[in-house]
């Protein structure tokens, strides 16, 4: 019996997701979401040692025919609505991670924002905030 999902699963689904709906999860973005899952404080209390089982129960769920529907089904069903943010906000950080932002990683995002119903003012703060952090010269 598997255990129930809770905000962390979730979370990690939503990086996980982002970095594999081009169909090619680069080393930045594996890096980026293990740099979020040590260093954010969402993830104090989160158990590291689960990630690698976590990523691939999202990959098995995404592999399913409407996987990414279902992927999105659940970050909506499980997360609190205080987290809808982050869960936005994570997802960037790792498209932006190797600095190359594909469209089906925007196209996601704007599924992402639908499904957590993040109004655009939202979103473009969040991104305006995510692109700042992420700029090179």
């Amino acid at each position: 019996m598997t255990e129930p999902l809770d905000h962390h699963d979730v979370l990690i689904y939503t990086m996980v997701t982002i970095s594999a709906v081009d169909r090619a999860i680069t080393d930045a973005e594996f890096a980026r979401i293990g740099e979020l899952v040590s260093h954010l404080p969402i993830f104090d209390v989160y158990d590291s040692g689960k990630l690698v089982q976590t990523t691939q129960n999202c990959g098995e769920i995404l592999s399913q025919d409407n996987g990414l529907q279902q992927v999105l089904k659940l970050i909506r069903s499980v997360l609190p609505k205080t987290l809808r943010e982050t869960a936005y906000a994570v997802a960037l950080e790792v498209a932006a991670a190797d600095l190359d932002v594909q469209p089906e990683e925007t196209r996601f995002l704007e599924l992402l924002s639908d499904a957590l119903e993040l109004d655009k003012l939202t979103t473009t703060a969040i991104e305006r905030g995510i692109r700042a952090r992420n700029k090179v010269l």
